[in-house]
């Protein structure tokens, strides 16, 4: 299952974008979102994310 952020904690900061392997992080204007089509479920963004908008 792909990670997912949640767009009320996400910031739009990009740490998780520029930390993900496989490109499967876009910003859609001030806010971060999985493609979960390309998520590799690697957990590497949900570490980088100093919200903790992320989640498995």
């Amino acid at each position: 299952m792909a990670h997912s952020i949640n767009p009320d904690s996400c910031v739009g900061c990009g740490a998780c974008k520029d930390t993900c392997p496989v490109e499967a992080i876009s910003q859609d204007g001030d806010k971060c979102k999985v493609n979960p089509d390309v998520c590799v479920d690697c957990g590497a963004c949900e570490g980088a994310c100093p919200t903790g908008a992320i989640s498995a």
